[in-house]
């Protein structure tokens, strides 16, 4: 079985190099670009603890030569796979939420945090963390650090590989992800194709626009996160093989 990994880099390399461990033959394109800002942070030393929902606030603060400023702060993470990061980045304390944008504010929530906190975070945000956390008397600054940019380009060969059956599943880790592959790809797969082709979603959210575009074969990971999409895969490949 060969799968098509659509997360943007390095995390869809990591994705195709935990597929070969897997024994799974996985390619990627990623429809999403991570593109720097120009940003400048706010004083720090108010801060009682920061907020990340992605591992790309992280890569851009270290871009920017700003993580050593932070590194007195608890993290509190919106997943496994972005808490990891911090840790390699040197946090010592790191808190993972389990991989949804409402666990991570109801986490916050019970921090009991004494000072508000600091959210870098990207131009696109699927939720309003400073609004979720009002209500609870916590008070988020958010710093907009980066920017996903969508590819506006599939590349012609990938795609002749998803209709002729070279390619046999599609990963898709992102709502943002699902939309813009509905529009590179879903206009230019046959109807039969649509049928045909195994997409594996993050989430019931990410999985809503190919279902819309009549995506049949959509299949959905037990939790948010990379274990439970390699899980998914590799319990299809067994499938397929009829091992």
């Amino acid at each position: 079985m060969r799968v098509l990994v659509t997360r943007p880099e390095p995390d869809a390399q990591a994705s195709i190099d935990r597929l070969a461990a897997l024994g799974i033959d996985a390619v990627a394109a990623p429809l999403l670009r991570r593109a720097a800002l120009d940003f400048h942070l706010p004083a720090v030393s108010g801060f009682a603890a920061l907020a990340v929902t992605s591992a790309n606030a992280l890569r851009a603060l270290e871009d920017k030569g700003m993580l050593a400023d932070l590194m007195h702060l608890p993290v509190y993470a919106v997943g496994d796979r972005t808490a990891h990061e911090a840790r390699e980045l040197g946090f010592a304390e790191v808190f993972s939420a389990g991989g949804t944008f409402e666990r991570l504010t109801t986490m916050l929530a019970l921090a009991r945090l004494e000072g508000p906190v600091l959210y870098p975070a990207g131009r696109h945000l699927s939720g309003d963390l400073a609004q979720a956390l009002a209500p609870h008397g916590i008070m988020v600054v958010t710093a907009t650090v980066y920017d996903m940019v969508a590819e506006s380009h599939f590349p012609d060969r990938t795609l002749t590989a998803l209709e002729t059956g070279g390619l046999d599943a599609v990963l898709v880790y992102s709502r943002r992800t699902a939309e813009i592959f509905c529009t590179l790809v879903g206009e230019r797969l046959s109807a039969a194709k649509k049928r045909d082709l195994a997409v594996f979603c993050l989430s019931e959210n990410v999985a809503q626009p190919l279902v819309e575009k009549h995506f049949t074969r959509v299949h959905l990971a037990d939790r948010p996160d990379e274990e439970a999409m390699m899980s998914l895969t590799l319990a299809f490949a067994r499938e397929q093989s009829g091992s």
